[in-house]
């Protein structure tokens, strides 16, 4: 029963950054219709951020990574400005080789920065603590907690803000949106700042429980894709239920099952869910 909670515990931990990851790119799925690729290289470019700005320059940990979130949010807006928003009126396969490109580019960046190594992010929540049987560091509690408080202000922002009734309208159809007198390319720009905040938050969180390493997002980004996916595409919902669910199934599987098939388990569980409900979980009728 210890390792069953053990594992449930550690599930919660890993599909916390799951569903981070996956919401920035659900939102910008949600209201650009562009597949991100190089989403998974946000997240990289929060991870190192944030590293470096402890290191080098002796920050806190969450003055990091309040730095990391604007600047990778800005990096999210000068990505939609120059490189997506030019592709709005071409076919839509120039956006996912723009993504690609991009992905490559900011990989090659990092590798030329910061080098090829794995490296560790400190973190002042490193204490071991042990409840009722569970052993934990401070910073998997710290995942969790942080986790849920964005969850609650994001959905607050959407739901109780005139730019988050905003956004959510274009989502449901950007044209009439335009016509009604939101300026959709503010909202664009705004969707992409906040998705690459939400991947700074997920990379400064899990870093240190983690290594970061220039490929760091290339799994997280996959899983994330599987997560949209099986949450039924462009739900917000979905990303963050999805996300959980994938974190339970790695965690128990690796456990009960294999470890050595940690990773398989996505694809599994997502071949799974599209067998009975193709659409996926959460299919977008309107705004879920």
């Amino acid at each position: 029963m210890e390792i069953f909670a053990q594992q449930i515990f550690n599930g919660l931990t890993v599909g916390s950054v799951y569903s981070l990851v996956a919401l920035g790119l659900t939102l910008v799925y949600g209201i650009l219709h562009i597949p991100n690729f190089a989403h998974g290289a946000l997240y990289m470019m929060g991870g190192y951020i944030t590293l470096t700005m402890m290191t080098k320059f002796g920050l806190y940990y969450w003055i990091a990574i309040m730095i990391s979130m604007v600047i990778v949010g800005l990096m999210g807006v000068l990505m939609e400005r120059f490189i997506f928003y030019p592709l709005r009126d071409a076919p839509p396969i120039q956006d996912k080789i723009a993504a690609i490109g991009i992905l490559l580019f900011l990989e090659a960046f990092a590798q030329f920065v910061w080098g090829a190594d794995y490296q560790t992010m400190p973190t002042p929540y490193g204490q071991v603590v042990s409840v009722m049987g569970l052993t934990f560091t401070m910073q998997r509690l710290l995942i969790i907690i942080s986790t849920v408080v964005v969850m609650i202000l994001l959905f607050l922002f959407l739901k109780k803000t005139f730019i988050g009734s905003a956004i959510i309208a274009m989502s449901q159809n950007r044209e009439g949106a335009h016509l009604v007198g939101i300026n959709t390319n503010k909202m664009a720009m705004l969707t992409f700042m906040i998705s690459g905040a939400l991947a700074a938050i997920a990379a400064s969180l899990s870093s240190p429980i983690n290594l970061v390493f220039p490929g760091m997002g290339h799994l997280v980004i996959l899983k994330a894709f599987v997560i949209i996916i099986i949450g039924g595409m462009g739900s917000i919902p979905g990303a963050i239920i999805g996300g959980y669910i994938l974190g339970f199934a790695e965690s128990l599987g690796a456990t009960y099952i294999s470890n050595d098939y940690k990773d398989i388990f996505a694809f599994i569980l997502l071949v799974l869910i599209l067998t009975f409900k193709p659409t996926g979980l959460f299919a977008k009728g309107g705004h879920s």
